[in-house]
């Protein structure tokens, strides 16, 4: 992560799903969840709307228990965490996040130490430190004394992924960051979660685009039809075949000397 988060933890982290059975209120929405993933592994969720991207989302943070299974941190079931400490080890981007209030910049980043911070604890000069680091690490240390509210979508979408970052947690979700942004935005974003495979993080992201799946990910899980479709690898898993049985739509992969390989709707 930044450069101060490999004096907090340098050892490998392991996030675990053990048959877990997600949904609400006894209805399941995914069934038989089985896979890890490690600190500074970058996996890509891919699937249409509606398949239970959200859900899985939603039961590791906590928001939702698991109908069945467990999902573990580290040996440890999520549920015997509190949420300071979990927090401490896993950060959520969603999709957009509107804060009424116009604070700054600075102050927004700032929040994610408060997991470091006891109850009547203010932030101190190493606090300060990790949150300008990772305004710089996402390019927006000229954006800490404007106003949140002052923003643009995706000014606003880089702050909160600082805020995240400043958690110095080990696991970060990304639930589609680059849905409401330009196509410039799309790229700095994307840029950003490739430069985190340095830094130990491990980043579960959900997107749309199987081109940012190619640019970044480790791995590749496609959801369908209520459970996990295929696994692997970016470059064997996301194929014409795959895209189409999941989206329903012909996709040509085409193989560019450049830049790899490229996805292609067929008009």
């Amino acid at each position: 992560m930044i450069t101060t988060h490999s004096d907090i933890i340098t050892t490998p982290q392991n996030l675990e799903f053990h048959n877990t059975r997600m949904g609400y209120n006894g209805k399941t929405v995914l069934k038989e969840v089985n896979f890890s993933m490690s600190s500074g592994e970058i996996i890509c969720i891919l699937g249409p709307n509606g398949v239970g991207k959200t859900t899985l989302f939603k039961t590791i943070l906590g928001f939702i228990p698991p109908i069945s299974g467990e999902i573990s941190l580290n040996g440890k079931n999520i549920t015997d965490f509190s949420p300071k400490e979990f927090a401490r080890m896993v950060a959520y981007v969603p999709q957009s996040h509107a804060i009424p209030f116009p604070y700054k910049v600075k102050d927004i980043v700032l929040f994610g130490r408060t997991v470091h911070m006891g109850m009547f604890q203010t932030p101190g000069r190493k606090d300060k430190r990790i949150a300008l680091e990772a305004m710089e690490l996402l390019e927006i240390r000229h954006l800490a004394d404007r106003s949140f509210t002052e923003l643009s979508g995706g000014e606003r979408q880089m702050v909160i992924f600082a805020r995240a970052l400043a958690q110095e947690a080990r696991f970060i979700i990304l639930d589609e960051p680059t849905s409401n942004l330009d196509y410039g935005n799309q790229v700095r974003v994307i840029r950003k979660v490739n430069e985190l495979k340095k830094q130990s993080v491990g980043i579960l992201m959900a997107t749309h685009s199987p081109d940012h799946a190619l640019m970044v990910a480790s791995r590749v899980i496609m959801i369908n039809e209520g459970k996990l479709y295929k696994s692997g690898d970016p470059i064997t898993t996301i194929t014409a075949e795959n895209l189409k049985n999941i989206y329903g739509i012909e996709v040509s992969v085409l193989d560019t000397c450049d830049c790899g390989k490229v996805c292609v709707p067929v008009i």
